[in-house]
């Protein structure tokens, strides 16, 4: 069917490759779905959700159809606590989903979603495809996700996809494809002034306009929060524009997304040393820099009221910057030379190969660990939509191709040099480590290009039977070219097809039962292949060193799962979401400790398993509104494996540890509850709460399961709103109203290579991210 379906559109392809008239399709909308025979599918047609099913706009189909977990987020979800807030609303409204923080600062989350990662951090292994109006968000780089340059005003709505391999490479646990506003599916604007505790302060403001066939979009914000914790701080710019045409049969949209910012997180610090300061950090400094520019192209053109195009093309320019204070990896030699030298007893060198002398007299030393990556990516999709009849039977089929490519420069370097007794920051000028053979310094450009060529086809068998097939060939080559005349340089190239295929079936208005099958892939990325090694390990700051190949991750998804609402009552009506999923992946990729203090390295591990379950219930009546999410999610090792202990004290008498079949992933809470409820206590006044209950997860670095969870929480936060006037609203909110000590994530840090004035004699190298305590903001908002 594939094969029949791409090759008779593949004029319609030619033909958009010339003109590149892309489409801007609602992903969610309500609207009526007849079928053959004037019968509507399913459900009441006001409550039909229109889904895309692919990351370009303007595939949509109702989600009813598929056979796979959907959910669709509002820019009204988003604001429900004040400030617009994808990452919260991705924690607080979705079953599914949750957040930790190794970084410690609060834009810099890792999103678990179905027990795969979305991170801004190197050495994440990376699941999640993020799309930003049909462009692929994840970096070239690493394939992380930086959550901070995503402006969340403009975010019109957000389609949270099951697996579907139409979308790409690291779509391993699904995908989020977020819809930006523009002047047609927007309209007026709003100023938002708001603050509060920890110094933080928002300022933000759209405006949309259309003019009779332009429309026109802009958004703005500036955010600054000086934090809770030492050296943890926040800045933040994001200016996104939009320009648009619209006629009768074509769309076209140019969009311009700029973004600035610093963001400083005090990371992990060992439990006695919260124990006795709260706030304090372990080393510093621990600073992300990043600069974004995205132009976008993309827009649609129907050649019938059945059949169109739709394409983007993009260029975008990422810079970003790491300063990184670490434990030292050098030390005074111990013959009396006088030296400084490598954990290997070898003297420590500089740049000449000069040795670097004992020049603090036994210290204390730490290390600075700087990284810079620039990339240029640019790349372009397009797509045919049809929706027709095919042997008497209503038919949707969607067809495309995509190429994303990228050059990158990395530079890595390491300065040697003293470090402050009371706050534990690094200080200089210091000695410029260059060592032949070790992991710094580092220059090298990056080539990598990344082709797809998809379909997917849902037919109705029956007014209430559909039958959904998809396909997609993915291709990657990364090629590598070390500057400095190392063994960095490599080519590598990975291919895969991954099918998928379901049937959703409407038992009833009210009810509908899916199950589905998909195949997913995701090719090593450069970082990865540049620390592919016990004797080529690296920083979390990412400096690499030689170029073994890794394989590719391949992941196989079974999922099914009943959807659906009724109506309860004159005005009410419950919407529910009842999954079950497993994901089974091979030659899966993880970061495993080095023998060498603060290094470690990418290595396939073998096979993997996340699966589950999931419950979204949610009630909307007149004047209020509540939800409640379930997740229990089992993420185990389905291979053993043998990796340095690092700093975890479990370690047998050779220093590692031994992860066997059944071992759960560390990071990954089992189970989760989280809910909330909106009230409106008079025709002005809001009131509101969310609630999230999570269990223990392991730390990383005891991928064995050799220690302690890390302890489960509870905590409750409050939000109201009063609408002064027609233009005018006052919010505020309550964030951790009981004031709960809590962490987010959890590792080993090596409390005996750095002394802790405030908790001298330390020794318990567990290491925590801890959460923020009580926080009151509020603010003002003023629509026009």
């Amino acid at each position: 069917m594939f094969e029949k379906m791409i090759g008779r559109r593949a004029m319609y392809l030619a033909s958009a490759a010339l003109c590149l008239l892309p489409a801007r399709a609602v992903l969610a909308q309500t609207v009526p779905t007849p079928v053959p025979g004037g019968v509507t599918a399913g459900i009441e047609p006001e409550d039909i959700t229109v889904i895309g099913t692919s990351p370009l706009p303007g595939s949509g189909i109702d989600r009813d159809r598929l056979p796979a977990a959907t959910v669709i987020l509002t820019a009204h979800d988003l604001q429900l606590t004040g400030t617009a807030d994808l990452l919260h609303a991705l924690d607080s409204r979705l079953a599914g989903v949750s957040l930790n923080s190794a970084s410690g600062n609060p834009y810099q989350p890792t999103i678990v979603m179905n027990g795969f990662q979305a991170s801004p951090l190197q050495g994440t292994s990376q699941g999640i495809a993020v799309y930003l109006d049909g462009v692929r968000f994840n970096q070239a780089f690493g394939d992380t996700v930086n959550w901070d340059l995503i402006p969340d005003l403009a975010i019109e709505r957000v389609a949270v996809e099951g697996s579907n391999p139409v979308f790409g490479l690291n779509a391993l646990g699904g995908a989020l494809n977020v819809r930006m506003k523009n002047g047609f599916n927007s309209k007026g604007g709003e100023f938002d002034l708001s603050g509060g505790s920890f110094g933080r302060i928002v300022a933000q403001g759209d405006y949309a306009a259309r003019r009779g066939n332009w429309g026109f979009y802009v958004a703005a914000r500036e955010v600054h929060e000086d934090g809770w914790r030492d050296l943890q701080s926040s800045d933040i710019q994001t200016l996104y524009t939009d320009l648009g045409w619209k006629g009768e049969a074509t769309e076209v949209h140019g969009s311009l997304d700029l973004a600035n910012s610093v963001l400083n997180g005090p990371g992990t610090s060992p439990v006695e040393l919260l124990r006795a300061d709260p706030r304090a950090q372990f080393t510093a400094p621990n600073q992300m820099a990043n600069k974004f520019i995205q132009f976008a192209l993309n827009g649609r053109h129907s050649f019938t009221d059945t059949l169109s195009i739709q394409g983007q093309a993009h260029y975008d320019y990422f810079q970003q910057r790491v300063l990184n204070g670490n434990a030292p990896n050098d030390s005074p030699c111990d013959d009396g030379s006088g030296l400084m030298c490598t954990d290997d007893g070898d003297p420590s060198t500089t740049r000449g190969g000069a040795t670097i002398p004992d020049f603090l007299n036994g210290g204390p030393y730490s290390e600075l660990d700087l990284q810079t990556t620039n990339t240029n990516g640019y790349g372009v999709s397009m797509q045919e939509t049809e929706t027709h009849s095919l042997f008497g039977l209503r038919n949707h089929e969607v067809a495309g191709v995509s190429f994303d490519g990228a050059q990158t420069m990395f530079t890595g370097s390491a300065l040697l040099g003293g470090i402050t007794p009371v706050t534990r920051v690094y200080y200089g000028p210091g000695y410029v480590i260059d060592e032949p053979g070790e992991t710094v310094p580092v220059r090298v450009r990056v080539n990598d290009a990344y082709v797809g060529v998809f379909g997917t086809d849902t037919i109705d068998l029956t007014p209430r039977l559909s039958l959904t097939g998809s396909i997609r060939y993915n291709f990657a080559q990364i090629n590598l070219a070390d500057q400095n005349g190392g063994d960095l340089s490599g080519h590598h190239a990975y291919s895969a097809i991954n099918p998928g295929g379901g049937i959703s079936y409407r038992l009833t208005e009210w009810a509908t039962i899916y199950g589905g099958y998909a195949e997913a892939n995701r090719a090593p990325t450069p970082a990865e292949l540049s620390c592919a090694g016990p004797q080529n390990a690296c920083s979390l700051a990412n400096f690499f060193v030689g170029d073994p190949d890794l394989k590719q991750v391949r992941a196989h998804t079974f999922e099914a799962g009943l959807r659906g609402g009724f109506a309860i009552g004159h005005a009410g009506r419950l919407s529910y979401d009842l999954g079950l999923f497993r994901t089974d992946a091979d030659n899966d990729i993880v970061f495993i400790n080095s023998e060498t203090l603060n290094r470690a390295f990418f290595a396939n591990i073998g096979a993997t398993r996340r699966q589950g379950g999931k419950v979204h219930l949610a009630w909307q009546a007149d004047g209020w509104s509540a939800w409640l999410n379930y997740t229990h999610t089992d993420a185990t090792y389905r291979s053993g494996f043998v990796e340095d202990a690092g700093s975890n004290p479990a370690a047998d008498d050779d220093g590692n540890i031994t992860v066997s079949r059944g071992n759960r992933l560390p990071g990954i809470p089992l189970d989760k509850l989280t809910g909330g409820v909106d009230v409106r206590i008079t025709p002005i006044w809001t009131v509101g709460g969310d609630f999230d209950l999570q269990g223990g997860q392991y730390l990383y670095g005891d991928e064995a399961n050799l220690t302690p969870r890390l302890p489960g929480f509870f905590v409750l936060n409050l939000h109201t709103s009063v609408q002064v006037t027609r233009t005018l609203q006052l919010f505020g909110s309550i964030s951790n109203v009981t004031d709960r000590n809590y962490y987010t994530y959890g590792t080993f840090s090596p409390t005996n290579s750095v002394y802790l004035s405030q908790a001298p004699g330390a020794t318990n190298p567990r290491s925590y991210s801890p959460a923020a305590p009580i926080g009151g903001y509020g603010g003002v908002r003023v629509t026009f």
